[in-house]
């Protein structure tokens, strides 16, 4: 398929592009639903709008935020998103994405509540509420590079992803290392507690170490094979920090619920199925991490942003040309999720990835809700491009449609480069220079590299 750039001068010529394609994407009338409170367990949050995790490769040596870290969070919880998901912060100092990612331990832990503390003081002060904080629990796995050198730690060798990031067996981890990692993830959900956050999510999505062990079907052991064992790290990490829930803090997980890639490479399918999606085990798990281990809301996505980056947030322009039209993608995604939603009704879902839709993602995001595909929706792209899209859309019913994030990929290369990560496009006073200097050192990378 040629590429197509998004060019639409008005809703309905969206829509008819969607139907050329042969896709349904949810679109609503008005924007009214997203501001309707949404309650989990004991908490009532005041907003179906969110903020999804996006890294900003900014931390301090000693992986504490740095004051780019705060700056863009705080600007996050002034834009009034009722809640803030935060990146990927490490729970072990070898399952670092870089140098630059966030990494709570004990050491720092005064720095984090500070840190959390300043935001919610942002929030309450801008808006009468604070922002109720998920801190994401991750080791990142194949993508580990905590000396900004890979170092993978991979659970299975991948054909596919070992196209782009060379690993071999030396890098499988043993099942004595998972087993180990399941108290550590733990004792990151009682640092998180200490640390002000309000929740802890057990990261499990976008090819990272627990997502990885979700499609380890020729793993031998405790941890592959059989979806009881693939899903045991995931499940026996989030029964650890199930130990710090009280009234006051939850334990939830995002979920990547297909990786875009055939048996045995990728979860959400079947065996000889190809590439087409198939839930059924997602909403096994997703069922199971309600009704056995309590969780009331999750957060929902798919594919990997490094290799099959148009699976998790299509865009305009990136790496590689896709084999499919963003809108089929996007159709993807939302699909996926409400049928998980329509299978497991009493749970709260937040949904995934609008922000390809620019000054329609509001309506689309409503629509969703109103069809019962998702309770409320995360943007990633859009926050760092407009942190202010929620009260946008709160107080004048729609977006700025001048400020709307144009999926250019340039803040996916910020963060692959281990630089402080923001919108180039519509703050480039803090990230043009960054940019540029991503720009000097791309031109030494092979040209088949995507991260």
């Amino acid at each position: 398929m040629a590429h197509e750039r998004f060019h639409y001068k008005n809703l309905d010529e969206l829509k008819a592009r969607a139907q050329a394609l042969g896709v349904e994407l949810p679109f609503a009338a008005d924007t009214r639903v997203l501001a309707e409170p949404v309650s989990f367990g004991p908490v009532t949050v005041p907003n179906r709008l969110g903020i999804a995790p996006m890294e900003g490769a900014d931390s301090q040596d000693d992986g504490a935020p740095s004051e780019y870290t705060l700056r863009r969070y705080v600007q996050e919880a002034e834009g009034g998103s009722a809640v803030i998901w935060f990146e990927a912060i490490s729970i072990v100092p070898e399952g670092r994405s870089g140098k630059t990612q966030l990494y709570l331990c004990r050491e720092n832990l005064a720095a984090y509540q500070a840190f959390t503390a300043a935001i919610k003081e942002a929030g309450l002060r801008a808006n009468g509420y604070a922002p109720y904080l998920v801190m994401q629990a991750n080791h990142s796995g194949r993508y580990s590079n905590p000396d900004n050198r890979p170092a993978p730690l991979i659970a299975y060798r991948n054909p596919y992803y070992e196209q782009f990031r060379a690993a071999d067996d030396s890098c499988i981890v043993s099942d004595d290392y998972l087993k180990a990692l399941e108290e550590k993830f733990g004792q990151a959900a009682a640092l998180a507690k200490a640390a002000g956050f309000d929740a802890v999510d057990i990261k499990s999505c976008h090819g990272y170490l627990l997502a990885e062990l979700t499609s380890a079907y020729t793993r031998p052991g405790a941890y592959g094979g059989s979806f009881e064992n693939r899903t045991r790290l995931l499940r026996n990490a989030i029964a650890a920090a199930k130990v710090q829930e009280d009234s006051g803090f939850q334990v939830t997980c995002r979920l990547g619920i297909y990786d875009g890639y055939e048996y045995p490479y990728g979860f959400g399918v079947r065996e000889n199925g190809g590439r087409e999606p198939d839930y059924t085990e997602p909403i096994r798990l997703v069922r199971q991490l309600k009704e056995e281990y309590g969780l009331t809301m999750v957060n929902l996505t798919m594919g990997n942003p490094y290799v099959t980056t148009h699976v998790t947030r299509p865009f305009d322009a990136g790496k590689y040309l896709p084999d499919e039209h963003p809108l089929e993608g996007l159709a993807r995604m939302i699909r996926g999720i409400g049928a998980v939603k329509q299978a497991v009704p009493d749970l709260v879902i937040y949904a995934s990835a609008p922000s390809y839709l620019r000054q329609y993602a509001d309506l689309y995001s409503a629509g969703a809700v109103e069809q019962g595909l998702c309770d409320g929706m995360l943007f990633g792209r859009m926050a760092f491009a407009d942190p202010a899209f929620a009260n946008q859309i709160l107080h004048d019913g729609r977006i700025d449609p001048k400020r709307v994030c144009v999926t250019c990929g340039k803040c996916g290369d910020l963060i692959r480069a281990h630089k402080p990560t923001g919108c180039v496009v519509r703050d480039p006073q803090h990230f043009l220079g960054f940019y540029r200097e991503y720009m000097e050192s791309a031109r030494e990378l092979p040209k088949n590299f995507r991260g």
